[in-house]
C-alpha cells in the first residue's frame, strides 16, 4: 500500500448507476485521482465496486463517505431500487476503515452546493444572499429529494428530509383537478407524484384525460419506446406538441411553488439550489415559465422570497463531490456523526 499520501473514497450510489471516486488529501483541499461509474444493477453490493476500484489504485484510505438514494437509519440504508443494502458496519469490517459514513444522496448534494464552481450553476434569480443564511436543495428526478444546509457554529451542517412525500398543495382550480386525478389513482398525493419524472407523465396524462385534444401520434409512438418523461420534455422544449408544452409548463409552476415552500420552511436566505436529473435539462422552460412567479407568490412574504437566490446545479457529479467533502471532514476531524441524514 502507498502510505506517502492520504486518500479518501467517496461514492454516489443510485438504483441505476454508482459513481465512485478516489481523492488525495492536500493542503489546499482534495485532488481527484480516479472516478469510475459502475452499473448498480450488475453488482452484488457496494463492496464489490469498492474492491474493483482499490484493485486499480493501491492506496490507503483514511476516510470514506457514500451518498445513497434512500433514508439512512443508524448508519445503514436499504435502497428502494436495488436488492442489496449499504452499511457502515459492514464496510468497516470488509476494508478495515475506521472513518466511514453513509449519508442520503440529497444531503451529499447539499454539502457540495456551496463549494461548486460558479460555472457549474445557472442562476434563475440573483437575489440578495445572506452570507450566514441557510441553504436548501430540491431535486426532482426519478423521485423528489429535499435537503437543507443549516448554518451553525460557523459552518454549514446538512439536514436530511423526506419532504418529497409530504402532501401536494394545489394553487388553483386546475391543480385541484390534478390532485383529484392523482388521488383516484394513488390515494395519497405527495409532491413527488407531480414533481418527478413520473410526475411529469402524471400531469401529461391528466391533461390528456381532461382535454379534448390528443398529442401528436409521433409523441405516443416515442413514449412507447422511450422514457415517457424524456419524450414529453423533448417535444415541449421544441414547441412541437401543445399537450407536452402545457404539461411542462404546469410542472414548472408546481416546481416553483414547492421550491418556495421549502425555502420558507428552511429559512433558506442563503439560496435555493435546484438539483437532480430534471432541472439542468429544462433550464429554458424554467426561465420562460412562471417558475419564479410561483416561487415568490407567498403573499406578504413576496419581498422576502424575491431576495432568495435560486440556481440550477448543472454538475451531475455534485452528490459525489459532496460525499468527498464529507469524507474530507471526517479525515481531518472537522465532522461529527449527527448530520448524516
Amino acid at each position: 500500500m502507498n502510505n506517502e499520501a492520504t486518500h479518501i473514497m467517496a461514492g454516489d450510489i443510485g438504483g441505476t448507476k454508482t459513481n465512485l471516486g478516489l481523492f488525495r488529501l492536500q493542503v489546499a483541499g482534495l485532488k481527484e485521482i480516479d472516478t469510475t461509474t459502475y452499473s448498480s444493477q450488475a453488482a452484488e453490493g457496494l463492496e464489490e465496486m469498492i474492491a474493483a476500484m482499490l484493485a486499480r489504485q493501491s492506496v490507503s484510505i483514511s476516510a470514506a463517505c457514500f451518498g445513497v438514494a434512500g433514508p439512512v437509519v443508524a448508519g445503514a440504508a436499504n435502497l428502494p431500487n436495488l436488492d442489496w443494502s449499504v452499511s457502515e458496519k459492514r464496510l468497516r469490517r470488509a476494508f478495515g476503515w475506521q472513518q466511514v459514513q453513509i449519508i442520503n444522496d440529497l444531503v451529499a448534494t447539499a454539502i457540495a452546493a456551496p463549494h461548486l464552481d460558479p460555472s457549474a450553476l445557472t442562476s434563475l434569480n440573483q437575489g440578495e444572499p445572506k452570507l450566514d443564511g441557510n441553504l436548501a436543495v430540491i431535486a426532482p428526478g426519478t423521485g423528489l429529494g429535499l435537503a437543507l444546509m443549516v448554518f451553525k457554529r460557523g459552518r454549514y451542517q446538512p439536514v436530511a428530509s423526506e419532504g418529497g412525500h409530504a402532501d401536494f398543495a394545489p394553487n388553483d382550480e386546475a391543480e385541484a383537478d390534478l390532485w383529484r386525478f392523482c388521488h383516484q389513482r394513488f390515494g395519497h398525493v405527495s409532491a413527488e407524484r407531480v414533481l418527478s419524472g413520473q410526475g411529469l407523465v402524471n400531469i401529461f396524462e391528466w391533461l390528456r384525460a381532461s382535454d379534448t385534444r390528443e398529442p401528436m401520434p409521433a409523441v405516443l409512438q416515442a413514449m412507447a419506446a422511450e422514457d415517457p418523461a424524456a419524450v414529453i420534455t423533448r417535444y415541449a422544449l421544441a414547441d412541437e406538441d401543445a399537450l407536452c408544452r402545457e404539461a411542462l409548463q404546469r410542472f414548472c409552476r408546481i416546481f416553483g411553488a414547492v421550491a418556495g415552500n421549502l425555502a420558507l420552511a428552511g429559512m433558506a436566505t442563503g439560496g435555493v439550489y435546484l438539483g437532480g436529473g430534471i432541472p439542468p435539462k429544462i433550464i429554458p422552460a424554467l426561465q420562460a415559465t412562471e417558475f419564479m412567479e410561483r416561487f415568490t407568490a407567498k403573499g406578504r412574504f413576496r419581498d422576502f422570497m424575491q431576495a432568495i437566490p435560486v440556481q440550477v446545479i448543472c454538475e451531475d457529479r455534485a452528490a459525489l463531490f459532496g460525499a468527498a467533502q464529507r469524507a474530507y471532514e471526517l479525515a481531518t476531524r472537522k465532522g461529527d456523526k449527527h448530520d448524516s441524514g
